[in-house]
């Protein structure tokens, strides 16, 4: 499905752009259906960076990002249109992406007028409220409501639900846990694994090592942009065999010790 071969990503800087950043170097992943991928690493690794190039929302300078065999890269108007009805992507803070003035259920309306202008308004409001059924919101708690008379979860879970209308295949979630409380946090944890049985696949981007075992079959640690390590979840975290995924998981707080007791 999702396969990433080789990408870089450089970033010039500078007044002039006499300077280069290279954000991302040298990556190979691949997602297929039913499965979560999770991207770990500290900020500044280049997770978004992938994220957004997987989006389409960025080109990598070098390397290939295709889909079903097709270049991200290259895809525009009608063929990016197609694109974005199978892969969408979530973000870390749900408050940025909802616009205060207007009620939350407008994202669902972008959507029917994007893609879907001739579907009937009832018709509409049916496949709106199986959506947000499909991710545990009751219709009646959050639509004709506005953001600010939401929580974070269920702003969260309505951005899940809008991707969801499209029939994704692919979900790139970048960090969109991080901002919510530990309930909720496995609240929306459950719902992508729930997702992941019916066969959507799952770039899950994450700093948090702890949830990234908790969700992905494969993981990848990014270091400065580089992937460091890569395999099966399990595996790298039973018996990592590079450095720094050794760091990151000894970095991991025990709930079983105190902060201040010697590691023994």
């Amino acid at each position: 499905m999702l396969a990433l071969e080789g990408v870089w990503k450089n970033y010039r800087l500078g007044a002039f752009g006499t300077r280069e950043l290279t954000a991302v170097r040298d990556v190979s992943l691949r997602v297929g259906p039913g499965e979560v991928v999770s991207l770990i690493g500290q900020s500044g690794s280049g997770k978004t960076t992938i994220g957004r190039m997987v989006l389409g929302l960025a080109a990598p300078t070098r390397g290939r990002i295709t889909f079903d065999g097709v270049p991200v890269a290259g895809l525009r108007g009608r063929a990016l249109r197609r694109y974005h009805r199978q892969v969408q992507g979530v973000f870390q803070d749900p408050f940025s992406t909802f616009n205060p003035v207007f009620k939350a259920d407008r994202v669902f309306a972008l959507v029917r007028d994007g893609f879907f202008r001739s579907v009937p308004a009832a018709r509409w409001r049916q496949r709106v409220e199986a959506a947000l059924e499909g991710v545990r919101l009751e219709p009646a708690d959050v639509l004709d409501k506005y953001p600010h008379q939401l929580s974070g979860g269920q702003l969260q879970r309505m951005l899940i639900a809008r991707a969801l209308l499209l029939d994704i295949r692919l979900l790139v979630a970048d960090e969109i846990i991080s901002m919510l409380d530990a309930s909720t946090r496995i609240d929306v944890l459950n719902l992508l694994g729930e997702l992941k049985a019916t066969g959507l696949g799952v770039l899950f981007v994450t700093h948090d090592l702890a949830l990234g075992t908790y969700i992905s079959d494969q993981t990848v640690i990014l270091r400065a942009g580089e992937v460091v390590e890569a395999g099966p979840t399990e595996a790298i975290f039973t018996n990592p065999q590079h450095e720094y995924t050794r760091d990151l998981l000894a970095a991991v707080p025990h709930l079983h010790r105190r902060w201040d007791e010697p590691v023994k």
